[in-house]
């Protein structure tokens, strides 16, 4: 599970304007000229950073293309973006993730929600059909899936026995790390260049980002 294997079937693809057809035919056109290929690691020296802030990337090609042509201000159009590339590099690793564990996005869901719940990783089959938004006969469509397919098992509560629990067998918790570890893989990659300082300040950065949005 080396970076290289991960390096090998990863291949990413990823504006803001004043009306919704420009931001989309914009977004497009950036994800055109980053042509699939995910931003090289600089390493942690000042002179590698120093080298990969002087670097074109597609964000700096798509306002080159479009300057002049449509208003927007460049800072704004530069943050957002590349904030909207990286979400795509993020959504392509989770994709990998379930490419290399043979799971299916459903699956994967479903078997997230009871592993979050710790050892023995259980949940009423009630109340994980209303955090999936699942109606009851999908959720047993779901259930019966991931049974068939040994991922987890249903059993009656013994306090109620018209309540129907559902539990991760090892083999489905053995999956659902393996997804997470591939996961891992994708996220390192995208971060590797920043170092512990840079990290915490981006971090702080798109938090008071977020709550300006979450608080309106």
């Amino acid at each position: 599970m080396g970076r290289e294997a991960a390096e090998g079937r990863a291949r990413s693809a990823g504006g803001r304007a004043t009306g919704a057809e420009a931001a989309t035919e914009r977004a497009e056109d950036a994800a055109e000229s980053a042509g699939g290929n995910g931003a090289e690691s600089t390493g942690g020296n000042s002179g590698e950073n120093s080298a990969a802030e002087s670097a074109e990337d597609s964000v700096d090609r798509h306002i080159a293309r479009w300057t002049g042509k449509v208003p927007f201000d460049v800072p704004t159009e530069a943050v957002i973006t590349r904030i909207q590339l990286l979400a795509k590099h993020v959504s392509h690793g989770k994709e990998r993730a379930l490419a290399e564990t043979g799971l299916q996005a459903f699956e994967f869901e479903t078997m997230h929600r009871l592993a979050s719940r710790g050892a023995p990783w259980r949940a009423p089959s009630a109340e994980l059909a209303a955090e999936l938004l699942l109606s009851p006969a999908g959720m047993t469509g779901r259930l019966d899936t991931l049974e068939k397919s040994g991922l987890v098992r249903r059993l009656r509560a013994a306090a109620d026995r018209r309540r129907v629990d559902v539990e991760l067998t090892e083999e489905g918790h053995r999956r659902w790390l393996d997804a997470m570890r591939w996961r891992g893989v994708a996220e390192h990659e995208m971060i590797e260049p920043l170092d512990d300082g840079e990290r915490a300040a981006l971090a702080a950065l798109l938090k008071r980002m977020l709550l300006a949005v979450e608080i309106r």
